[in-house]
């Protein structure tokens, strides 16, 4: 299985990410992320795989990658559309430095999931996401 990670630009935090989708999706069904490469091994990605968000420098909320194909931008020019499943997962926040585009993820390294991780809620939410977002949870 591999994934993919990509700089959510602009996102202040996963619910910000979650509020755009939302309305992206009742707007223009299905929720898709369009990116100008189609992906070489996108047969592997599909097979499970997921995009992985990297919100202000940190990798904190994964969605699963349910297809990819060839798609068209407004203007006409030719792209991938990554067609999400717009359930966001957090996982155990992990710092990235900036790049470009998206880059391929192992299933190796790719960060575990909040609740695999073994979050009991014992902590305020809030709080929790905050330390999340600077990667010390």
């Amino acid at each position: 299985m591999l994934h993919m990670m990509k700089l959510a630009v602009g996102v202040r935090d996963p619910a910000h990410l979650h509020a755009l989708q939302a309305l992206r999706v009742v707007q223009d069904p299905p929720l898709l992320h369009r990116t100008r490469q189609m992906p070489r091994r996108s047969a592997e990605i599909v097979a499970g795989g997921s995009l992985y968000w990297v919100i202000a420098g940190s990798m904190l909320v994964r969605q699963r990658i349910v297809d990819i194909v060839t798609d068209a931008r407004p203007d006409g020019s030719a792209c991938a559309a990554l067609i999400l499943d717009p359930a966001l997962v957090g996982v155990v926040g992990r710092p990235v430095r900036p790049f470009q585009g998206w880059r391929y993820l192992t299933a190796e390294a790719a960060p575990a999931d909040l609740t695999a991780a073994g979050e009991d809620g014992a902590m305020p939410p809030a709080l929790a996401q905050r330390l999340r977002e600077l990667c010390l949870l």
